[in-house]
């Protein structure tokens, strides 16, 4: 990780204008993301993660003593799910691959659902059988287990937001030393 400098707050907001968002290369739909990103001209990039859909890295910054891309997809990470019945299947129907996947995390996750709120789950207000008090079991049961908060985005058109301010700002206090 990085060599932990005290920065001034110049070469601060340098290294936070080099944030380059990651995306998983099987990550789908996410067109309203990427526009924000380009409209924003917030550079991103397509490739393979691990574990979640989006993480990101600081571009190369030698006189900064950043010799090369420092990537922090083991630090940070978001694990988006565009509607509840996407993660009402993931929780019925590939519950093995999604609980496999949070537990090989490493690093803070947070589970980004996006065009829901928490009170759709209750009054069932998703296009699948699961049952409410089930889905709303195994989303606790997996956030505490597993250490992956959750947080609803009933406007898909803000999620690009909350992508990018999450990193700009784990980044901003690991450079402040917080």
């Amino acid at each position: 990780m990085l060599e932990m400098f005290k920065y001034t707050d110049k070469e601060i907001k340098t290294l936070l204008k080099s944030i380059v968002i990651l995306i998983d290369s099987r990550e789908n739909v996410n067109q309203h993301i990427t526009k924000w990103f380009e409209e924003k001209k917030i550079p991103y990039r397509v490739e393979k993660l691990e574990t979640a859909d989006y993480s990101f890295l600081i571009s190369a910054n030698p006189e900064l003593g950043i010799p090369r891309e420092l990537y922090f997809t083991d630090e940070i990470k978001i694990e988006r799910k565009a509607s509840l019945e996407e993660l009402s299947g993931n929780f019925t129907n590939d519950r093995l691959r999604i609980e496999s996947e949070f537990i090989r995390n490493k690093g803070k996750c947070t589970l980004l659902i996006e065009n829901a709120d928490y009170s759709d789950i209750i009054s069932h207000k998703y296009k699948t059988e699961y049952n409410p008090s089930s889905f709303l079991a195994t989303l606790h049961s997996f956030s505490d287990r597993y250490d992956i908060p959750f947080i609803f985005i009933k406007d898909n058109k803000c999620s690009a937001q909350f992508i990018y301010y999450t990193f700009y700002y784990h980044l901003r206090n690991y450079l402040l030393g917080k």
